[in-house]
């Protein structure tokens, strides 16, 4: 498992870690995910929460951290949470420094059942977050539907902003809907000086990407 910093520019500080999934030859996120099936997917989506607690603890992170969770593994939110609260005791991490993240573009069919996985996971003093904003159709619907604590603009919507007037208004809107609901705002996969100066002009003070710093293995 791997973690990349989600940094505050404004402050000068880092605002969380995610945690990223790794094969055990090094093997991206994407490799590993492949191998996941409806046989192993509730084993996998729990051990990931394990290890990403386990081993920010053991590395003494102060700051929030980012966990991705896979919904369709969640058959009932009470019951599967369960062991990220033993995990938390266990490691002796505070519940309050968990994000619990999944993508926009994350096949749930039945929406009802993410809202009340969020719903459990806000009462228990977690953070919810919505990752790839802006990557499919329904992103305003989303933020109504689930209310979110964080959404982590989709690279897609920001590539290039810094000569994309379209990307520039879009982005100011969202922000502009996301400051009145008190929902804070993280620019993913930010590559260029160009594009990390025009979203912090636009107000965006939370950034994660290679521009800032690359992954790193915690074992």
């Amino acid at each position: 498992m791997a973690f990349q910093p989600i940094v505050d520019l404004n402050g000068d500080s880092v605002f969380a870690y995610e945690s990223l999934v790794r094969g055990p030859n090094g093997e991206s996120a994407s490799e590993v995910l492949r191998r996941v099936n409806e046989e192993n997917r509730y084993a996998f989506d729990q051990a990931c929460r394990v290890k990403a607690i386990e081993l920010a603890s053991g590395l003494g992170m102060n700051s929030l951290l980012s966990i991705n969770f896979l919904p369709n593994a969640v058959y009932n939110p009470e019951a599967c949470i369960q062991t990220t609260l033993r995990a938390a005791k266990d490691f002796n991490f505070p519940q309050r420094n968990i994000i619990f993240e999944v993508t926009e573009g994350e096949k749930v069919t039945d929406h009802g059942h993410l809202k009340s996985i969020f719903d459990e996971y806000k009462r228990l003093g977690f953070k919810t977050a919505i990752d790839d904003f802006g990557a499919g159709y329904s992103g305003l619907n989303l933020l109504a539907e689930f209310q979110p604590d964080i959404i982590k603009l989709d690279r897609a919507l920001i590539m290039g902003i810094d000569q994309d007037h379209v990307r520039q208004t879009i982005v100011g809107a969202v922000l502009s809907v996301t400051r009145e609901l008190g929902i804070d705002v993280i620019a993913e996969g930010i590559e260029t000086t160009e594009e990390s100066q025009t979203l912090r002009d636009l107000g965006v003070r939370l950034f994660q990407g290679y521009l800032l710093a690359h992954p790193q293995t915690g074992t």
